[in-house]
Parts: C-alpha cells; structure tokens; sequence
C-alpha cells in the first residue's frame, strides 16, 4: 500500500509564499492524477488542483493565477505552489493520488497552511 508524506507549509503573511510536496513511497501502482484538497476548520474538504501524469492541470477558481501545481512523475512527488497567499487560504492541505486500476485513492496526512493578515 502506498504511503504519501507530505512537508511543507506552515505560517506566513498574507501576500507571502509557500510550497508544499507530496510523496509517495511503498508499494504504489501507476499513477493516473496527483492533486491537493485543503479543509478549513468547520468547512468540508474542497478541491484544490491537479495534475494528470500526462501533464494536464485543473484549478480551483479561487486559486487560479496563483497557485501552480507540478509533479515529477519519476520521484512520484507532487508540488503546490501558492503565490500571493490570502488569509481564506488558511487550511490543512491534503495530497492524494488517483491509480489507474481499482487501486483506492491514496491521501497524504495533511500539512498546515496558515495565512496571517
């Protein structure tokens, strides 16, 4: 079963930057999409982006233009860059991974992002 390990995040100000990665390691399949969900306190989780392995991306409207979302298929790591960060950004961010196959999806333990104003 694969494992996803995320790092990254953590506290910054309102027009600052932070990156977070996502992992995988163990006994994974192949990959379809790599993507992140955050969820704010007393909110449902919510599509942030993703990133199929052939390269296409998709965003949340709330944070396209300053998020960037990327992946290195050979490390099955995926990144979230997010740029001009604003205090409704505040949430714990999830990674996760689509496997072609039946394989259940993969989820990463969560990181904390914290957006100060």
């Amino acid at each position: 079963q694969a494992q996803l390990v995320q790092s990254g995040g953590g506290l910054v100000q309102a027009g600052g930057s932070l990156r977070v990665s996502c992992a995988a390691s163990g006994s994974t399949g192949t990959i379809y999409r790599m993507g992140w969900y955050r969820q704010a306190p007393g909110k449902q989780r919510e599509f942030v982006a993703s990133i199929e392995a052939i390269g296409t991306t998709n965003y949340a409207d709330s944070v396209k233009g300053r998020f960037t979302i990327s992946m290195d298929y050979a490390k099955s790591t995926v990144y979230l860059q997010m740029n001009s960060l604003k205090v409704e950004d505040t949430a714990v961010y999830y990674c996760n991974i689509d496997w072609y196959g039946n394989l259940p999806v993969s989820w990463g333990q969560g990181t904390q992002v914290t957006v100060s104003s």
